[in-house]
């Protein structure tokens, strides 16, 4: 999807041009990649712009650094008004957001020691990630031939940079076999996450989604569905789930800030459910959308008016 500019992009601690936020080709982590990152979302609500779950993105953001030994040089609250200051200079009433954190240029090498830490927020409207019609209709995705990243190889439970190679080489090769989307298996043959996104299935009225030791990463938006799952009184459970399972289930979908949450209508050819969006799905995502544009009351604690 192309980028759409908009006037201004923080970059530690200033709005600089957007044509101008610029980093040295000997950047450290162009080369290795080892940095952070988070996408986070504002819609357009009654009171104006509103950034969902922003401060448990920007806490998951500083979390991703620690676990690889980043030191962030801006606190969760400094980077929250970053945000904030950045949706504003822009004038954009919705769009997405891409912070992120990076070794920048002054040592070359494996080790980091001596880089400076730059972090960048740059902001920019964007559409639905899987497309309008898939959010109604559903999605077709395949079974990726690559594996989700295993623990004691890279930590999955970091948005780091690098993981997202194996994200990139799952999402090409269902784009290029015909699929709208990739589901990795972990190591042990059990479901993980999409490329960008976590997974849940229904089975007979019952929400399961696999849980964060499977190798998928710890959602905000997963976390969300599961809240207002529960809220409903609909089942739910983690569990590992194997790749018959899904194919027998009565309804799946993703969810992530990008796709938001998407029906799965089906997977390697095999329909799921009836082959188009399942009706827990749906109310899930209904009360979803109505949350993040204001419209649910009960969760107007996950929106960070942009004032």
């Amino acid at each position: 999807m192309g980028l759409t500019p908009t006037k201004f992009i923080w970059m530690d601690g200033k709005l600089v041009p957007w044509e101008e936020a610029n980093v040295h080709v000997l950047t450290h982590t162009l080369h290795y990649g080892l940095g952070v990152f988070e996408g986070i979302r504002c819609y357009k609500t009654e009171k104006g712009p509103a950034v969902f779950r922003l401060k448990d993105h920007i806490q998951r953001l500083e979390d991703s650094a620690k676990l690889v030994g980043m030191k962030l040089p801006y606190s969760v609250k400094e980077l929250v008004k970053g945000v904030k200051e950045t949706i504003k200079a822009n004038e954009i009433g919705e769009c997405y957001i891409r912070p992120i954190a990076f070794y920048g240029y002054g040592v070359m090498g494996l080790n980091p020691e001596g880089s400076r830490v730059n972090v960048a927020i740059a902001v920019w409207p964007w559409g639905t990630y899987l497309g309008e019609e898939g959010l109604e209709r559903g999605i077709r995705a395949k079974i990726s031939p690559w594996l989700r990243i295993h623990p004691r190889i890279l930590p999955p439970q970091a948005k780091l940079v690098a993981n997202y190679a194996n994200s990139i080489l799952a999402k090409v090769d269902a784009l290029n076999s015909g699929y709208d989307e990739a589901i990795l298996l972990n190591i042990d043959g059990f479901v993980a996450e999409g490329p960008g996104e976590n997974l849940f299935i229904v089975e007979k009225g019952k929400l399961v989604t696999p849980p964060l030791s499977s190798g998928a990463l710890g959602g905000i938006t997963r976390d969300s569905i599961i809240k207002i799952a529960r809220d409903k009184a609909i089942p739910f459970k983690e569990e590992d789930i194997s790749k018959d399972r899904l194919y027998r289930a009565d309804e799946a979908f993703f969810t992530g800030t990008a796709a938001e949450v998407t029906p799965i209508r089906e997977v390697d050819g095999n329909c799921i459910g009836s082959g188009k969006r399942g009706k827990i799905t749906e109310e899930l995502q209904h009360i979803f959308f109505e949350a993040v544009r204001g419209k649910e009351l009960k969760y107007e604690a996950w929106l960070d008016y942009v004032r």
